[in-house]
């Protein structure tokens, strides 16, 4: 399973789910649904934007987890 850890990132970057919508041009809605893993899909748009405001890498927000051992790769 693919883990979004948008939210630690958020942390790290002391930064609200409230300006990450402001600044991505997403809703807050849709960034809620990403934070919370429950996003069916995820444009590469979408993660270009985040990255680009969060100065990050895909991999810094994104996370495979074996569905065997759902706590470690």
């Amino acid at each position: 399973m693919i883990v979004v850890n948008l939210d630690v990132m958020l942390a790290k970057r002391k930064m609200s789910v409230t300006e990450l919508s402001r600044r991505v041009g997403i809703t807050m809605a849709n960034i809620s649904v990403l934070k919370n893993g429950h996003a069916r899909a995820l444009r590469v748009e979408t993660l270009d934007k985040i990255c680009s405001v969060l100065h990050c890498q895909p991999g810094d927000l994104l996370e495979y987890r074996s569905e065997d051992n759902p706590e470690s790769i």
